[in-house]
């Protein structure tokens, strides 16, 4: 029975972390980008994040946060939420779900401790800035 399930994998959607100004905070600040760079539409997105680790020897977590889009067009990107400077100490979890067609993706990424920095940066594709990507 298992053998008969299809998974399809996920290909050129990623997530990128891009450091950009906040009026808000008066400060430049990390938001997290879902990024379509496939030949397709994806359709009613669905992304839930959650942040966990250990900070001082103690396990720490945040609430889960959840993101709907309609539609997020091919060779585009969307922004999905800012990251709060306390939370990069902890691994950044993204669960993002997606229909091209109807066709269900769902998969799994994660920005781990301390890897959102300034240091870890590359071009993102459609935005044209530098940012922390993860595939």
């Amino acid at each position: 029975m298992k053998k008969d399930i299809i998974i399809p994998k996920v290909e050129n959607v990623f997530l990128a972390a891009i450091l950009q100004w906040s009026d808000d905070f008066m400060e430049k600040v990390w938001f997290v980008h879902l990024v379509n760079d496939s030949d397709f539409d994806i359709d009613n997105v669905m992304v839930v994040s959650k942040a966990f680790g250990t900070i001082d020897g103690e396990m720490k977590k945040t609430s889960l946060l959840r993101h709907a889009f309609v539609e997020v067009p091919s060779q585009s990107l969307v922004k999905i939420e800012m990251v709060e400077k306390s939370v990069l100490a902890l691994n950044n979890e993204f669960m993002v779900t997606y229909f091209i067609g109807n066709t269900l993706y769902d998969k799994k990424f994660i920005f781990r401790t301390n890897t959102i920095n300034e240091r870890a940066t590359e071009e993102v594709p459609h935005i044209w800035q530098p940012g922390v990507v993860v595939r």
